[in-house]
């Protein structure tokens, strides 16, 4: 037997005395540590998990949160120091995790799995054969959606909408911000089948969340701007700058919140009053809910010019995330760019002079 004992942050004396803070601590100064922010941090997408997550096991008993050894990463901090019991750590082992919700699922229990997008491919299987195919009601948090920053390819949640889409009985939301990512981890937990959240790392635009555990409607979206000629189906928090470049393109912007079930009664209704459409995500295009959108409209008969924008087929280095998504085109300049490129018959004139902001 060869037993390996690893000690993070061998060598520097504060990280070994405070391996968890030091995990991924961003920027700091070598010679006094992390340095807190001068201005207090809005509130990320992993707090607003963590929150909701104490807050619905306060008025279900029958939530239990499990994690594949990621207890801060994930939000779950303090749900481990309320609710011990309740509380399941797996350690890094994702087909487990997933499977151990299903076995409870089948108890009763109304499991709630809090695991980075990237890693829930490692339960692939899992998630089709133990959760999927017996239908079980397993809520699916998944943290780090999109692009992740400095952690790069390896932690970028980039797959999860292909892969998640094409399984029966699996539904996967969108949400928008911090607040929509409160009320549909709660439809997620009101469904009697699986369901998966899908949110950022970092914080959103600063939208506050209310303290009720109320939802929103199951497979349904809305229209956020009403414009003509060109209509934006956003998935998740590139809305945001999809309403930006909309302002200046005149378009319609839509808030689809479901990657599946997909609202198609809403996409038709918005097909049938534009010329064209462009779909926008923080994931891959390649099977993504762009994807979803053209089955959609091809299955209704319905033919409309259809722009997908996302990431491309190509592993995505490490870097700030606004910088990434600028270099990707997909923050308000970028998408008005690429629509203008497409379906510049369709969108207001640009004003000449007027400097577009990102």
């Amino acid at each position: 037997f060869l037993h390996v004992v690893t000690k993070k942050g061998q060598g520097y004396k504060l990280a070994e005395a405070d391996p968890v803070a030091y995990h991924g601590p961003g920027k700091f100064d070598p010679a006094v540590g992390i340095v807190p922010p001068t201005t207090p941090p809005k509130t990320t997408f992993t707090q607003v998990f963590g929150q909701w997550l104490c807050d619905m096991a306060t008025q279900d008993e029958r939530l239990v949160a499990i994690t594949p050894a990621m207890r801060e990463g994930s939000g779950m901090v303090e749900f481990h120091q309320r609710f011990p019991k309740r509380y399941y750590d797996v350690g890094i082992a994702e087909q487990h995790a997933v499977t151990l919700a299903a076995g409870m699922a089948c108890d009763g229990v109304k499991p709630v799995v809090a695991i980075y997008s990237t890693f829930l491919q490692r339960a692939y299987d899992q998630l089709i054969h133990d959760v999927a195919l017996q239908n079980l009601p397993v809520v699916f948090a998944l943290d780090r959606a999109g692009i992740v920053g400095a952690d790069g390819a390896t932690h970028a949640g980039v797959y999860d909408i292909a892969f998640i889409r094409c399984v029966p009985n699996l539904a996967l939301a969108c949400p928008a911000d911090e607040r929509e990512c409160r009320q549909l981890l709660t439809t997620a937990f009101e469904q009697s089948h699986p369901v998966a959240v899908r949110y950022p790392r970092g914080a959103g635009v600063g939208v506050a969340t209310p303290a009720s555990l109320e939802g929103l409607p199951f497979g349904k979206g809305e229209v956020r701007r009403e414009g003509s000629g060109i209509a934006i189906l956003a998935f998740g928090t590139l809305l945001h700058p999809a309403l930006q470049a909309a302002e200046r393109l005149g378009a319609t912007v839509v808030n689809m919140r479901w990657a599946k079930p997909l609202d198609t009664a809403l996409l038709l209704d918005v097909a049938g009053r534009h010329e064209a459409l462009v779909t926008v995500e923080e994931g891959a295009i390649l099977g993504g809910a762009g994807s979803a959108v053209a089955e959609a409209l091809q299955a209704a008969g319905v033919a409309r010019p259809l722009l997908q924008l996302g990431l491309p087929d190509r592993f995505i280095e490490h870097g700030d995330p606004a910088r990434l998504l600028a270099l990707l085109g997909l923050d308000g300049t970028g998408i008005e760019r690429s629509v203008r490129e497409r379906f510049g018959e369709f969108a207001q004139p640009a004003s000449p002079g007027l400097k577009a902001v990102g």
